[in-house]
């Protein structure tokens, strides 16, 4: 009896070792998007609560960095707010996690609250440069935007179909700096992730259609992004990296990045 207990007492600890060294072994790195910041930081955090004594970095580099930095094998996964170029998925694999509106932002004191998308287009090359055409004050526009390499940026130029045409007056390497920067001038305009947007400055709706969970999910606010994993294509995954990944796809992560701002695939 004595022996059975004991043996029993035994295993019980070597699975609770087993259990705790297969968590340490959970080690994930990741590397890229800034906007993905909220969403990737909360899956992290979920991750490690979920398999405790696992460990999740993520390093905010921006998404031509972090696409970079999987290829090249400086971390386990890389984050790009913007899909693969063909020439990127000849040596690496992008898997969609979630859809992000990239919300229009004005100052709150601009009357303007609608935009076409073609208007959009036509501020940011020049066409447009005065308030007062499209029902505003009469004032010269302002133009925020991100910095060269920019995951949101490159979707913000994909979707209005002005690659290497925006008149920038000042292009900053955050969204929170573009919030902020067109939060002080009345007449800036700048485009920020719906995960970051805040009540510093007033979203315009793009065709008649406000940027909502609801709308990214429809496809019906066209001015939008995907935040996408990024794998080396042929290689197998570590043990933490793969396990991160399959939870940042599953079902009970959905909550987790709604609650973050954007949009998780059906």
């Amino acid at each position: 009896m004595k022996k059975h207990v004991l043996a029993l007492i035994t295993a019980a600890c070597f699975s609770a070792v087993s259990a705790s060294a297969f968590a340490a072994d959970l080690s994930v790195s990741t590397d890229g998007s800034t906007s993905m910041e909220k969403t990737i930081g909360s899956l992290g955090e979920a991750f490690m609560e979920k398999f405790d004594g696992a460990a999740f970095t993520y390093n905010p580099t921006g998404s031509g960095s972090g696409i970079a930095a999987a290829k090249e094998g400086r971390c386990d996964i890389g984050l790009s707010s913007r899909a693969l170029t063909a020439e990127e998925e000849q040596d690496l694999v992008g898997t969609t996690l979630a859809l992000d509106g990239i919300v229009i932002v004005v100052n709150p004191q601009n009357p303007v609250s609608d935009l076409s998308v073609e208007q959009i287009a036509d501020l940011y090359t020049g066409k447009i440069a005065n308030w007062k055409d499209i029902g505003g004050a009469d004032a010269p526009v302002v133009l925020i935007g991100r910095e060269a390499g920019s995951g949101t940026r490159d979707g913000f130029e994909t979707v209005t179909n002005t690659k290497d045409q925006c008149k920038y007056r000042q292009e900053l390497t955050a969204t929170g700096d573009v919030i902020t920067t067109v939060s002080q001038n009345p007449n800036a305009i700048g485009y920020a992730s719906l995960a970051a947007l805040s009540d510093k400055v007033k979203a315009v709706t793009v065709n008649g259609v406000q940027a909502s969970e609801e709308t990214v999910q429809d496809g019906s606010y066209k001015v939008q992004r995907p935040f996408v994993l990024v794998t080396c294509k042929g290689e197998k995954l570590s043990e933490g990296a793969q396990a991160f990944f399959d939870f940042a796809l599953s079902d009970e992560a959905k909550p987790i990045i709604i609650q973050s701002g954007v949009v998780p695939l059906n």
